[in-house]
């Protein structure tokens, strides 16, 4: 399916960064809904939340009203979806006329229209600002598609053909699923088939059981800080007590902040996907992902709070920056009752940078990305640079692509030297990405976080350094620029973006001399300070 989807997607933002994710569903309680059995190795976020908007699909068309070649689409974040730039298609699966499955993508469509181009505004108060909203709508009836709801959606769009282009690949990818399925059935037979997928979510139960068990009994709570929602909010708390009781897990979010007027709000799907993200990474990663895995979770989230967002709040930085604060809190949480299991906050933010306006033909365009950075120090390792962290798990948009699809241009990509957090085992670097527009009248927008509260260390680690983002003007003014804002830039005008850094794991002072050198001789860090923070007293040569 995933393969179907990137090899067909028209817009560099699934065919080259893979902002895209694929799942099957079987079908169970009759007219009731359906269960997670399968997915691919794509994006967190997308994957724990996409069981909620294929239970909102089946329950806005129950299998009895499906038909062979029917597919739904819906983005809503307060209806099964979170951010409305990811559009969700469900499709049935029928063989023999019998409904046996569902199956489901993810897409990241670079613009969905409302107030900015490219529909991730650091400036947005309301949902309905931040685009076209779609409830579970079919897109495909019976095979054919649905010409009126296309037009709507195409009409409210700034790059349609674009947006056509990605659906039809959507929908390739969901077809691709259809034929897989019934050529197994064919080959093994509906009942071995069905008593397979039953099988595979007990037996992933039973192993994410077995692996809570582990832990210890009881209590445990840890707080991390959201730096503002862009409009004047400052530290908004992500508070989690995790209560490990023999087999089941519950997270409570008691105690986070409220609701806020800026795009920082996660709707439930968003939360419950970080939360299924942490538990897997403290327990075993190994666990096969399906409803099964999930089930000995429970999440408590206050409706109203920034964890559990009630229309019509802003949500579209919630999927982007509440769900990477959960996890460091409850990986935070967790490394406290287990600290061979702690790994350092990673950058905790996924920087997404958008431009939009008009190309020098004077075409509309619409460019989104997200940044990498640094992964956390851990026992054992150092953290990883320039990488995608947690819930985003995309590739980068390549300079040549993105010379050649909009006019903006590559100035500078690099790593952070001495960004990531000094322990025995160091913090990831950040990267520093500066893109320069070629068009006047462009629209540039930033939603990221971690500019002010640095990525933790864990175990005596140093945190990783903090964000930090500039504007160059064309005639060399330079500017820090906040990390939710939204500028106007005409030609020449640079934007640099310089992502955190992962926290240290350890006592900077038990790094041995060879790691020291090693980091000497791939620039990341100046003998200077390798003395003042290691104490070694060593060249690039060891």
């Amino acid at each position: 399916m995933n393969a179907t989807l990137v090899r067909t997607g028209y817009s560099p933002n699934i065919k080259d960064r893979r902002d895209c994710s694929c799942a099957l569903f079987d079908v169970v309680n009759g007219e009731k809904g359906a269960e997670l059995i399968s997915q691919a190795e794509n994006i967190p976020v997308h994957l724990g939340a996409m069981p909620y908007s294929v239970t909102a699909a089946i329950e806005a068309f129950p299998p009895s009203s499906l038909s062979p070649g029917d597919a739904i689409l819906l983005n809503d974040p307060f209806h099964g979806g979170a951010h409305l730039p990811d559009m969700t298609l469900v499709t049935p699966v029928f063989v023999d006329d019998e409904l046996v499955a569902v199956a489901a993508n993810r897409a990241h469509h670079a613009d969905v229209g409302g107030a900015q181009a490219g529909s991730v505004a650091a400036d947005s108060t309301d949902i309905y600002q931040e685009g076209l909203r779609v409830p579970p709508v079919k897109l495909y009836d019976g095979g054919n598609p649905v010409e009126d709801v296309f037009d709507l959606l195409l009409t409210n769009v700034r790059t349609p053909e674009e947006r056509r282009g990605d659906f039809r690949a959507q929908r390739a990818a969901n077809r691709t699923a259809v034929d897989r399925l019934r050529e197994l059935v064919a080959r093994r037979g509906l009942d071995t088939v069905r008593a397979a997928t039953t099988e595979i979510k007990a037996y992933a139960e039973r192993r994410i059981r077995a692996e809570i068990q582990k832990l210890s009994d009881g209590t445990v709570r840890f707080e991390d800080y959201l730096d503002d929602d862009g409009l004047g909010h400052e530290d908004l708390r992500i508070a989690v007590a995790v209560t490990v009781d023999g087999d089941r897990v519950v997270v409570d979010f008691e105690g986070t902040s409220d609701e806020v007027a800026g795009p920082i709000n996660a709707p439930l799907a968003v939360t419950a996907s970080a939360t299924y993200h942490a538990v897997r990474c403290v327990t075993d990663p190994d666990v096969p992902p399906n409803a099964g895995t999930y089930r000995p979770v429970e999440i408590r989230a206050p409706a109203g709070s920034i964890v559990n967002a009630q229309p019509p709040s802003a949500v579209v930085g919630g999927n982007l920056e509440v769900s990477q604060r959960v996890v460091d809190a409850l990986l935070g949480a967790f490394g406290l009752e287990a600290p061979e299991r702690a790994v350092a906050a990673g950058q905790g933010t996924m920087n997404s940078v958008t431009f939009g306006g008009a190309d020098r033909e004077g075409e509309p365009f619409a460019f989104y990305e997200t940044v990498g950075g640094g992964f956390g120090g851990r026992a054992g390792a150092d953290g990883m640079d320039g990488v995608h962290v947690h819930m985003s798990n995309t590739r980068n948009t390549p300079a040549e692509v993105l010379e050649t699809t909009y006019p903006l241009r590559i100035r500078r990509y690099e790593y952070r030297p001495e960004s990531g957090g000094a322990g025995e085992f160091r913090g990831g670097l950040g990267l520093r990405r500066d893109i320069e527009v070629l068009t006047d009248d462009v629209v540039f927008s930033l939603l990221a976080d971690r500019r002010r509260h640095r990525p933790y260390g864990v175990a005596g680690g140093d945190p990783g350094s903090a964000g930090a983002d500039r504007l160059v003007r064309a005639n060399g003014d330079e500017t820090g620029i906040a990390g939710k804002a939204t500028h106007d830039l005409n030609a020449g005008d640079v934007v640099s973006v310089r992502t955190p850094g992962g926290g240290g794991f350890g006592d900077p002072t038990d790094r041995d001399a060879a790691a020291v050198a090693r980091d000497l001789r791939l620039g990341t860090l100046s003998a200077a300070v390798a003395r003042a923070v290691y104490g070694h007293d060593v060249d690039s040569d060891g």
